[in-house]
């Protein structure tokens, strides 16, 4: 599946719009904790650790966003966005884009 945050895909002309599809992802705060407290390869300021558990809850964003938009038989996703966002302690990465058909 062609996900992109451009609204449409140079040389594939879109054929059907299936409407929006979204993922989300939340670290709660019990990550958050034990991140920090086993956090040992701080560097100027950058954690790898809670780095890793960004990308992973913004893959689990873009994999249910791609999900929902099979499941509506789309082949492609346009105007893709990605938030990030906190909420009682907790951080939610949400995607959202167009369900299309190319």
């Amino acid at each position: 599946m062609i996900i992109t945050t451009t609204p449409t895909i140079e040389g594939r002309p879109i054929s059907a719009y299936h409407g929006i599809v979204t993922g989300e992802a939340i670290l709660g705060a019990n990550v958050f904790r034990d991140l920090f407290a086993s956090i040992t390869d701080i560097i100027g300021g950058r954690s790898g650790a809670y780095e890793q558990e960004l990308g992973k809850a913004r893959k689990t964003a873009l994999g249910e966003m791609e999900d929902a938009a099979r499941a509506l038989g789309a082949n492609a996703i346009v105007g893709v966005d990605l938030d990030y966002e906190v909420i009682n302690n907790m951080l939610m990465v949400s995607a959202s884009g167009t369900a299309v058909v190319v």
